[in-house]
């Protein structure tokens, strides 16, 4: 009887951990360019379980105010960039004197790129090549 009682105690509790571990979500590290080398940051993907939507939240740290880039620029600009089309705005970054800033936002891609730009406008229609954080990601 003890047998049984602690196979369903361990078998309850292996999937209780499997449940936490799909609930999590994944975090991603951000790669720097020359354009800031000293810029960090992380991307936290989690997929949704119904829907087919993957939720994003964009952190970076050690990032300077797009106004002291040389040259200079007005925004960082997020996209998303799904494995096989166009990459599409997600939205300003906005970065604080503390040079930490997030952003979270919503996709329906579960692969894509995720890139930071310097760019001169808010809603620029496609990315520059001013790429200052990007990393891939696969939920």
């Amino acid at each position: 009887m003890k047998t049984k009682v602690g196979s369903i105690l361990g078998l309850l509790s292996l999937l209780v951990l499997c449940a936490a571990g799909a609930a999590w979500a994944r975090t991603y590290t951000l790669r720097s360019t020359p354009v800031a080398p000293g810029a960090t940051g992380t991307i936290d993907a989690k997929a949704e379980k119904a829907g087919g939507n993957t939720n994003v939240t964009v952190k970076v740290d050690h990032l300077a105010r797009a106004s002291q880039l040389t040259p200079t620029a007005n925004e960082y600009v997020v996209w998303i960039k799904p494995s096989s089309g166009q990459a599409t705005e997600q939205g300003v970054l906005t970065v604080g004197d503390n040079e930490k800033g997030e952003l979270k936002m919503t996709t329906t891609y579960p692969k894509f790129e995720v890139m930071i730009t310097a760019e001169n406008e808010a809603h620029p229609k496609t990315p520059s090549d001013r790429v200052v954080l990007s990393t891939q990601v696969a939920e």
